[in-house]
């Protein structure tokens, strides 16, 4: 997968399409990723007691997260101009893997 952790990226499928959001986390077995502020999902949780609270607070009822996005149903923002594009890869002058945006030409890492 070549879409990691605190990249910037567009849904381009889906009910949040042309948003734009921070990968907050990857599971790359799966080939999801999750991103921050889209795809939110309702969860009903127990009221449980919290780990490691100075009070004694129960946290539950109906609970809002982000949930999973394919990855192919999300692109890669351009670091120049902020337009979905694709990655490719590159070798750097010490021979290191770097990411480069397809579109522009940039590096993105």
């Amino acid at each position: 997968m070549k879409i990691r952790r605190d990249d910037q990226v567009m849904v381009i499928a889906g009910k949040d399409r042309g948003k734009v959001g921070k990968v907050t986390r990857v599971e790359p077995k799966k080939q999801r990723v999750y991103v921050e502020g889209l795809n939110i999902v309702k969860r009903h949780e127990r009221p449980r007691q919290v780990a490691g609270a100075t009070r004694a607070e129960s946290v539950g009822g109906v609970i809002e997260r982000p949930g999973p996005i394919h990855v192919s149903n999300v692109a890669l923002l351009d670091p120049k101009d902020h337009k979905p594009t694709r990655a490719g890869l590159e070798r750097g002058e010490d021979g290191r893997r770097v990411r480069v945006a397809r579109r522009s030409k940039q590096r993105i890492d």
